[in-house]
């Protein structure tokens, strides 16, 4: 499985990593690949729950927070987190069927 798959840190779920084109897998390993994209996926919902619960306790952090230079810090590490969810979604609506190349 590990040989399609990398684990992407920013994102926090392993992503495709094909060596090939899709056409050039066998029906058995674009098999095996999709189901294991699956189970993935399947994570991508709560992993972008996860994300929200420490933007929300960004926020509030923000509201109470008086020092400048913490004030954008926290702004641009919500920014990063909404990007990180935005990047799951469009990861989260990939067709299943995904005989467009998914190569990194």
């Amino acid at each position: 499985m590990e040989q399609y798959f990398i684990y992407d840190e920013r994102l926090g779920i392993p992503l495709p990593k094909l060596e090939k084109e899709w056409e050039d897998y066998s029906e058995a390993e674009q098999h095996v690949i999709l189901l294991q994209w699956e189970k993935i996926r399947g994570t991508i919902p709560d992993r972008i729950v996860e994300l929200e619960l420490i933007i929300n306790q960004k926020q509030e952090e923000l509201g109470e927070e008086n020092n400048f230079a913490r004030s954008c810090a926290l702004n641009s590490e919500i920014a990063e987190l909404a990007s990180i969810i935005n990047d799951l979604w469009i990861w989260y609506r990939m067709n299943q069927t995904v005989s467009v190349r998914i190569h990194q």
